[in-house]
């Protein structure tokens, strides 16, 4: 049976309202949580984004079954690979070993707030270095590490759960998905492809955790779900090489001004059908996704939504 995630997105709800659908959604019965962790909005008529550890941290507390993990958090630029390992490690321990950290080599949008976005083959070349700090850390071992990109003259993570917390790495091609095999204990992908999944066990990850995240709108008015999806989540179609370049909401805004509402309904299952939202999740079992997490687009349907999944959706998901 499929494992069904729920995705807290910190770009569309207030810090406290995400506490509150992580409640909510575990009361449901879903069996992950999932949290983005960036510092803008991808649109400006999102409306949020606070800081994603701080709410991850009230989850644990809040919560006390759901597993939880970051999807996902980059370590080259806003985060010290050493830093991120420390907090994911607090993280495990407030959450009883509930987390799994995820990680990915991230968005201009998000990580230019500290410095320049470098260009895609220096990214990949920090991404791997972070990967090679921050594992031996999760393990409990003192680290020295020198690198072209990171220096960590002397680190030890002092707080961390009983059990080391897992690693999962996002996957878009052929060299992410052996970094996930090589480095990490799952992979992460947005798109039910399963030739990356094939790519993920062909490189050693045969029988770990595949995870990856669909969006849907439910609402009873098919229309306006089209316009909530057309307003908020444009840019999904835009595809990662554009999405990790763009540096803000406004070059979004931009990129995405001759997209139409039909264009997006396409991509994503929109209004009160729960055989059609049912189907879009399918899409991820079949290519042999093993968590899936549901993005329910918007930000103020998120309790009918999860009031909706409970009694309707959850349960057809169950049998697929």
């Amino acid at each position: 049976m499929v494992n069904v995630g729920y995705t807290l997105m910190c770009e569309q709800a207030g810090p406290k309202e995400l506490v509150d659908h992580a409640v909510r959604a575990e009361a449901a019965g879903f069996d992950h949580l999932v949290m983005s962790d960036h510092y803008y909005p991808w649109l400006e008529s999102q409306g949020h984004s606070p800081y994603a550890w701080s709410v991850l941290g009230a989850v644990a507390h809040a919560t006390s079954r759901a597993e939880l993990m970051s999807f996902v958090t980059c370590p080259i630029r806003r985060y010290h690979p050493a830093v991120v390992a420390q907090k994911a490690s607090t993280i495990g321990v407030l959450s009883d070993g509930r987390f799994t950290l995820g990680l990915g080599a991230g968005e201009n949008l998000n990580e230019h707030v500290v410095g320049g976005w470098p260009h895609v083959q220096q990214r990949h070349e920090m991404f791997e270095e972070a990967l090679q700090i921050i594992r031996p850390l999760l393990n409990g071992e003192t680290l020295t590490f020198s690198g072209n990109h990171f220096d960590v003259p002397d680190a030890y993570v002092w707080d961390r759960p009983d059990r080391p917390v897992p690693m999962a790495v996002a996957a878009s091609g052929r060299q992410s998905a052996t970094l996930a095999a090589e480095y990490a204990d799952a992979m992460i992908a947005t798109d039910p492809l399963s030739h990356l999944i094939d790519m993920y066990e062909e490189a050693g990850g045969a029988g770990r955790p595949r995870y990856g995240q669909v969006a849907i709108c439910y609402g009873p008015d098919e229309d306006e779900c089209r316009k909530i999806v057309h307003d908020q989540f444009r840019w999904f179609g835009l595809g990662w090489k554009v999405n990790a370049d763009l540096p803000g909401p406004e070059s979004f805004e931009a990129a995405t001004r001759f997209v139409r509402e039909e264009d997006v309904a396409e991509g994503i299952s929109c209004g009160p059908d729960t055989d059609r939202h049912v189907e879009a999740f399918k899409k991820f079992v079949e290519a042999g996704f093993t968590h899936v997490a549901l993005v329910q687009v918007g930000g103020d349907t998120q309790p009918m939504f999860l009031d909706w999944a409970q009694e309707e959706l959850l349960p057809r998901l169950r049998e697929l």
